[in-house]
C-alpha cells in the first residue's frame, strides 16, 4: 500500500468573502488555501503543503516563462443533498496528468498521493463548495518549470499546485444548443505533436480562431486535422460525438485529441444503454452528407466545465448546417441529466466513477 503523503497546512488568518451563489461565473473567484508541492532532482517530490491563497514568486528566467513547459488538469468536487462531497473519476484525471508529464519530460506524480493531496486541501476549504442546483467546485491541478536557466533542455525544478473555485451552473438559462464554426485554416495540433497533452500551448494555439468564430456570432471552433483538413478532432476544448442513423460516431483518439474523462464517460453510458459507439476517422463531408440525407439527428460537446454541450449549428466554408431543428436531442439531454445525476449523487453510480471525500477510497474505472 502507497505510504500516505505528509502534507503540512497553513491555515489563513484572513478569510475571503464569498460570492452570492447566483454570481459565481467559472473560475472568477478563488478558495482561501492552495496546495503547493516541490520537485527537485535530488529530493524529487518533496515539501507537501497547503498554504493560503496567493502569489508564486517565480525567477523571470524560470522555464515556464520560455519554453512552455506546463500541464494542467481539470474537475469538480460536489456537495450531494446529504451534504457528503464527491468527486468524479479523480484517479483518472491524475492518471492522464501524468501521460501529459511524460509527453512534456515533466516527473510523474504518485496518483494516489495526488487524490489524497485533493482531498485534504478539498477538507480544509470544504465551506467554499456552493450547493445552489448546477454548482459545483472545479478544481485546478497544475505543473510547471522552475529552473531558472535559459537552457533548453527539461527542467530540474517544478511545483505542483493545485487551486480551486467556485463556479455557478454552466447554463444559467438552460441547456441551449451553442453555434459552432469549422476552422479550415488554422491547426492546433498535429499527430506526434502534443495535441493529445493537456498541456498551455495547445489553448493558446486555438485563441485566434475562437476570436474569428466569436467575431462571426459562433461560440466555439471544430477543428480538423492538421493534415488534410478533411477529418473532425475536437470542439474548443471538448471531444465532441454525432448520432448519425442512432449510432454515435466520435473521432478515434488519434494522438491529437484529448483523451477527455467525460468523453470516456459518454462512451460507457451509452455501451451500457445498448446503444453503438464508432470510435472511427469522421470527416466534415461525412457530417454533411449525413444531414442531406435526414441520418444526422443531434450532435453534442463533452467535457468537465460543461459535461455535455449540445451543438444546434454548424458553420463549415458558409455552409450552414442546423441540427435537430437547432434544438437540444432526446440522448443528449438524456447523457446530461444521467452523468449531473452521477456526480451529485441523486442517481446509482453502477461503474464506480464517484468517490466521497474523506469516507472510503472506492477506486474509479478506468
Amino acid at each position: 500500500m502507497t505510504q500516505s503523503l505528509s502534507i503540512t497546512v497553513e491555515t489563513t488568518s484572513q478569510k475571503k468573502a464569498k460570492p452570492p451563489q447566483d454570481q459565481l461565473g467559472f473560475g472568477i473567484h478563488f478558495t482561501d488555501h492552495m496546495f503547493m508541492m516541490d520537485y527537485s532532482v535530488e529530493q524529487e517530490w518533496h515539501n507537501a503543503r497547503i498554504i493560503p491563497y496567493q502569489p508564486l514568486v517565480l525567477d523571470p528566467a524560470a522555464k515556464v516563462f520560455h519554453y512552455g513547459q506546463t500541464i494542467f488538469e481539470g474537475l469538480k468536487a460536489y456537495k450531494s443533498a446529504d451534504g457528503s462531497i464527491r468527486l468524479f473519476r479523480p484517479q483518472d484525471n491524475f492518471a492522464r496528468m501524468n501521460r501529459s508529464n511524460d509527453r512534456m519530460s515533466v516527473p510523474e506524480l504518485d496518483i494516489d498521493k495526488a487524490v489524497e493531496a485533493l482531498e485534504r486541501l478539498i477538507e480544509v476549504d470544504a465551506d467554499w463548495i456552493p450547493t445552489e442546483p448546477g454548482t459545483s467546485l472545479y478544481i485546478r491541478p497544475y505543473v510547471i518549470a522552475t529552473q531558472a536557466t535559459l537552457g533548453v533542455a527539461p527542467s530540474e525544478n517544478y511545483h505542483f499546485i493545485i487551486i480551486m473555485s467556485p463556479v455557478g451552473a454552466y447554463y444559467p438559462e438552460g441547456m441551449n444548443p451553442v453555434k459552432i464554426y469549422v476552422e479550415s485554416q488554422f491547426v492546433r495540433a498535429m499527430v506526434g505533436g502534443v495535441g493529445e497533452a493537456k498541456t498551455a500551448g495547445n489553448y493558446a494555439a486555438a485563441l485566434k480562431s475562437q476570436q474569428i468564430a466569436k467575431e462571426q456570432g459562433y461560440t466555439q471552433v471544430l477543428w480538423l486535422d492538421g493534415a488534410e483538413h478533411k477529418y473532425i478532432e475536437e470542439v474548443g476544448s471538448m471531444n465532441v460525438f454525432f448520432k448519425i442513423g442512432g449510432k454515435v460516431v466520435t473521432p478515434v483518439l488519434n494522438g491529437s485529441i484529448l483523451a477527455g474523462i467525460t468523453r470516456s464517460s459518454v462512451i460507457q453510458l451509452l455501451t451500457h444503454w445498448g446503444i453503438t459507439v464508432e470510435e472511427r476517422r469522421l470527416s466534415i463531408d461525412e457530417i454533411y452528407e449525413a444531414a442531406e440525407q435526414g441520418l444526422l439527428e443531434e450532435a453534442f460537446g463533452t467535457g468537465t466545465a460543461a459535461v455535455i454541450s449540445p451543438i444546434g449549428e454548424v458553420n463549415w466554408g458558409g455552409q450552414k448546417l442546423v441540427i435537430g431543428e437547432g434544438r437540444t436531442g432526446e440522448l443528449t439531454n438524456k447523457l446530461y441529466d444521467t452523468l449531473t445525476g452521477i456526480q451529485y449523487g441523486t442517481i446509482e453510480d453502477p461503474f464506480g466513477w464517484t468517490r466521497e471525500v474523506g469516507a472510503g477510497k472506492a477506486e474509479s474505472v478506468r
